[in-house]
């Protein structure tokens, strides 16, 4: 009665390849983009990107919360109206952390004892 499981063969796949080697691929850290749309609301004309042959669309489309380049504008944006862009744009709303929160978290920080309520 033994012989193969018949379910064996079949390889379930969570993700499609695309979705699985998109994460190796290098992305600027949310420091790094947060400090750009900083320095972008700072300037009171957009800045002017520089043709690249090698991007998409020559460079030209870019979404600076997403940190990607696009095509022509019909495809940016119809980015623009996705989920995973206004997820990125609401979370690089606040600061992002920094060194000294972690050492805060992990104790090595200075203490914070509070006001002194009685002076000896």
């Amino acid at each position: 009665m033994g012989g193969k499981c018949p379910h064996r063969s079949v390889k379930k796949r969570r993700y499609s390849h695309k979705t699985h080697r998109r994460s190796k691929f290098l992305v600027k850290g949310d420091d790094l983009v947060y400090d750009g749309l900083k320095k972008a609301e700072d300037q009171v004309t957009p800045p002017v990107l520089p043709v690249d042959e090698d991007l998409p669309g020559m460079g030209q489309y870019y979404c600076l919360h997403c940190d990607r380049y696009f095509a022509n504008v019909t495809v940016r944006d119809e980015h623009f109206k996705t989920k995973r862009h206004r997820k990125r744009v609401k979370q690089l709303m606040e600061a992002p952390h920094t060194q000294l929160d972690a050492d805060l978290a992990a104790g090595m920080g200075m203490p914070d004892n509070g006001p002194k309520l009685m002076a000896m």
